[in-house]
């Protein structure tokens, strides 16, 4: 057990808590960051097969610890409990982090997010990992759901896909460009669906291009879209770069009213490209059938944002995950945000964080 420390500002959260699982490492460091507060950390996805801090989980945690010159006790793969002590600083500049296996490098992304958008200059990160896998976001996902939502809020920010990477080898490289923005985050209010205006789409397929798997999860999506009364335009990329071979699929729709949901899935041995194609419409449709203004991933990919805007973020939501209700739970915990969830309308009042240049303040 970690002792020390200032007790007032300590943080204690039980990462066995609600999900369970690896988010609750990510966000609790970035938030604790941002808070300036000291985060004991315990019960590290003791629910999970593997429990402990994974590569990278461990990497993710090193990258907050990076970005606000703080420091970390504890921190080692399979580690069950860490202690966080933040730095006084969000620091912009050049980093780059290697997970060295095929974890999620678009879940490290979402993890400096955060504060990189409220850090005090630019900042440019070079994240290698895996890109695309089953129980992450995608990295086209980021690049056309949830970047262009945060883009609305005042974040400048860019991601381009470098190399795309899959499991088990990883590899893959993600360049993400962040810009502060001055004065913080705006609100969000997404509060009616609307009209689709379009559907679009990209399959990547990496060295499997004698098999036609990109053209094949296309076709199969579009079938299902076209059978919904929506012609939807799905880019085929057939990729040579990946160090493995390897698949995935990505849909989103834009509606009237400024709504972009997305869905997507990886290729995994024995999936067939088809049920990928038919997997992500119906997956697309389905959020989109609830009436719903985000989709299932951005939902709770979008909470510590709105939880650190200066007024209301609201949105639908098209069920109420799991993961939302971590992120909720964290925000509320560790910032104090406003939380009220009615049906399936989320509304989340930030504290209004801002970075007056080099030193964190919060409005409450």
């Amino acid at each position: 057990m970690y002792s020390g420390g200032t007790a007032i500002k300590r943080l204690h959260i039980n990462g066995a808590e609600r999900s369970g699982s690896g988010t609750i490492v990510r966000y609790a460091v970035a938030l604790s960051a941002l808070a300036g507060r000291e985060l004991h950390l315990t019960n590290i996805r003791a629910r999970r097969q593997k429990p402990g801090l994974r590569p990278q989980h461990l990497k993710a945690v090193e990258a907050v610890r990076d970005l606000c010159g703080g420091q970390l006790e504890g921190a080692v793969v399979g580690a069950s409990e860490i202690l966080f002590r933040p730095g006084t600083v969000l620091r912009g500049g050049d980093y780059r982090w290697d997970i060295e296996t095929g974890g999620s490098a678009v879940m490290l992304a979402l993890t400096i997010l955060p504060p990189a958008i409220l850090a005090g200059a630019p900042g440019t990160f070079h994240i290698t990992g895996g890109l695309f896998q089953d129980f992450a976001p995608s990295a086209y996902h980021l690049q056309r759901v949830l970047l262009p939502l945060l883009s609305r809020m005042g974040a400048d920010t860019r991601l381009e896909i470098v190399r795309p990477g899959y499991v088990p080898q990883g590899g893959g490289e993600l360049l993400l460009e962040v810009r502060p923005a001055a004065g913080g985050l705006k609100p969000l209010v997404l509060s009616e669906q609307g009209r689709i205006e379009s559907v679009s789409g990209i399959a990547l397929s990496s060295h499997l291009s004698d098999r036609h798997v990109g053209e094949r999860m296309a076709a199969a999506a579009a079938g299902v879209f076209r059978a919904a009364g929506h012609e939807a335009l799905i880019d085929v990329v057939d990729d040579a770069l990946s160090v493995q071979p390897g698949a995935a699929l990505a849909a989103w729709a834009v509606t009237a009213t400024g709504c972009i949901l997305g869905a997507d899935q990886a290729g995994q041995p024995r999936r067939p490209a088809e049920h990928i194609g038919r997997h992500v419409a119906r997956t697309l449709l389905a959020d989109l059938a609830a009436g719903a203004t985000v989709d299932r991933f951005a939902a709770d990919q979008l909470v510590i944002f709105a939880a650190l805007a200066r007024g209301e973020t609201v949105y639908r939501v098209p069920l109420f995950t799991e993961h939302l209700e971590t992120n909720l739970w964290l925000v509320e915990k560790i910032l104090g945000a406003g939380v009220r969830v009615e049906s399936n309308v989320v509304r989340i009042r930030g504290v209004g964080f801002e970075a007056e240049g080099r030193t964190l303040t919060l409005d409450r």
